[in-house]
Order: C-alpha cells, then structure tokens, then sequence
C-alpha cells in the first residue's frame, strides 16, 4: 500500500512540475509575463473598450490579473495600415510573452515582425484565405486564434438585404482595396450577389478621402450599400453612414458600432465573445501550449441588429419576420 501511495505522489509530482507556469517562475524572478496588444483602430472607437474588457475579464476569470500577475503593453494603431508595421516591431523589440491582435493587415505586420513571439488573433476575416495560417486544424508557425470566416458569411449578408428590400436589383460593395481580407470578401459578396440575380457595383477605397467619391458615384445607381470591414471604414463609419444616407441607400455592416451610428443593419459575429476566448489562448500558452498545436477556431455567436430609426429615415417599411429575428433592434 505504501508503495502504491509511493508511486502515485511520484506521479503527482511530474504532473505538477508540467504544469509549472510561467506565472511560477514570474513569482520567482520578479517579472511578470508581458502581453503585448496592437489594436487595429483607437481605444476610444464604440465597441472597442467592450471587446478589450471581455479579453481582460476572462484573462482575470483564469488567474492572470493586469498589474499583478502579467503587465501588458498596449499600442493603437488608429485605423492606419501603414503604422502598423512600425507598431509591430516596437512591439516585438520588447520580448514580449505573447501578442495579441485583430484584423487581416495587423495580424500580418505582426507576422512579418516575428516568428518566434505567439500571436493570437481574437479576430481574423479569413486566416486560410489571407496566408496568415496553413489551415485552421494545423495553423502552423507562431500564429493562432479566432477565424470570423466573412467570406463564407458573404452570401448570408447579401440575402439579409434580399430580404430586407425586396426590389433590390443593384447592390454596391464597399472595400479597402489594399486590404486582403476586404478584397476576398469583395469577390464572395460580388459571387452572392450574381447567384441572387443581382447586379454588383464595386467601390474600392484606399483612404479616407476616396469614401466620399465612392459613395455618392453609387447614388441613383445602387438601392442599397455592402460595406466590408476593415480599419479604415470602421473609423470612419459615422461618415459612411451620414453619407449614406444622404444617398438614400440603405447599408450592410459588419458590427453593431457601426449601426448605432445611423447604420441600417448589421450580421456578423459577436465580438466579445470572440475576443473572450482569444483570452483562453492566451491563458494556455503563458501556461507552456504553442500555437502550432493550438487549432483556429470559428465564431459559435452571430449578431443582428437593426437600426429602426434609420429605417424610418430612409422610408423603408422593415419585414416583421426581420425584426423577430434580430437581437437587438435599435430605436
């Protein structure tokens, strides 16, 4: 008996020491684990403050407290491509544990940046599709985390509209013509939009100041509008929006920021929970897991919110069934 007791604390004792964690040797050396956070617009955009609060609630919920038991850096990257290359190597110049991001063009200047520091995305258009990972099961490299798969919701999108307007023969997509991401899913929702007997009118934009243009070239062409997300057109939502609806056409966003701005509509993923579990990535390799052996996951939550009041502004009489399927209808 006392040999069995013996061999099972011998057992116990190797898992233990397995499991010993960096937060461990933390505690030991005196330096807490470092989370490096590039966002992809401004701290101070709707929705971004909620998504950064659920990543550090649940990163709390699992042990790992801001100050205490990890630091984290932080660094914005206000809805500009180009700064985020320079963002990403100040970032991996200070050694950090792991990084954590969102959007296409920030996940690859990141990637670019470093191969050795983890990466979890909280959030990614279409990982396989843009090369940041080889597949979702076996990503492969220093890179993981949360797949949003917008261009297999293209086509959902482009029927959410259908539906919503029924004498919809003309639709234009809206996209950052620079971005990866925006460009794939451009090219599904243009694909849906044929096979639903539509017709597609392509509006890419590469700066703030080519919104304006594209918009208003889509007025008297177009009866409603597909915007693809991206850091640039969230920055600038207020202003697609405004002049949106100043064209009388309805839009397709991606999130709820964007509608609580005068937006029509919205269906995609919800971000909290998105950026939730990006914070168990995070928690499984501080605790010695590597991306490599870390599958990407897919979105399990999707959101639709409609916007009432801009319905009104635009004349449109919304379907009942509409509205008892959405989540949220604003008013």
């Amino acid at each position: 008996m006392m040999r069995r007791r013996l061999v099972l604390t011998l057992i116990g004792g190797t898992a233990f020491s397995c499991l010993w964690t960096r937060a461990t040797r933390a505690q030991q050396t005196g330096k807490l684990p470092i989370i490096g956070f590039l966002g992809a617009s401004t701290s101070s955009v709707s929705g971004e403050g909620q998504r950064l609060a659920s990543f550090l609630q649940r990163l709390r919920d699992v042990g790992w407290v801001e100050g205490r038991t990890i630091a984290i850096e932080y660094r914005w990257g206000d809805g500009h491509a180009e700064r985020f290359g320079e963002l990403a190597r100040e970032l991996v110049r200070l050694k950090l544990d792991v990084i954590v991001t969102y959007a296409t063009p920030a996940i690859l200047a990141l990637k670019q940046a470093t191969s050795d520091i983890p990466i979890v995305f909280a959030a990614a258009a279409d990982p396989v599709g843009t090369g940041l990972v080889a597949s979702l099961r076996r990503p492969g490299g220093n890179v993981t985390g949360l797949s949003l798969q917008t261009t297999d919701i293209a086509g959902k999108r482009v029927e959410l509209l259908r539906e919503t307007l029924p004498g919809l023969r003309r639709l234009a997509i809206m996209a950052h013509a620079e971005a990866p991401n925006a460009v794939l899913e451009m090219g599904e929702a243009q694909a849906a939009a044929k096979a639903l007997g539509l017709d597609a009118i392509l509006l890419e934009i590469r700066r703030a100041e080519d919104i304006a243009p594209a918009v208003w070239a889509a007025k008297g062409r177009a009866e409603a509008l597909y915007v693809v997300l991206d850091p640039l057109v969230q920055i600038y939502r207020v202003r697609i929006n405004t002049l949106a609806l100043g064209a009388r056409l309805p839009t397709l966003l991606p999130y709820r920021e964007f509608v609580e701005v005068g937006g029509l509509m919205s269906y995609g993923p919800n971000q909290p929970d998105l950026f939730r579990r990006a914070a168990d990535y995070v928690d499984k390799i501080l605790r010695g897991a590597k991306p490599v052996d870390l599958p990407v996951e897919q979105p399990t939550k999707f959101d639709l919110i409609v916007n009432l009041t801009a319905a009104k502004a635009l004349g449109l009489d919304l379907p009942p069934t509409l509205l008892a399927r959405a989540d949220e209808v604003i008013e």
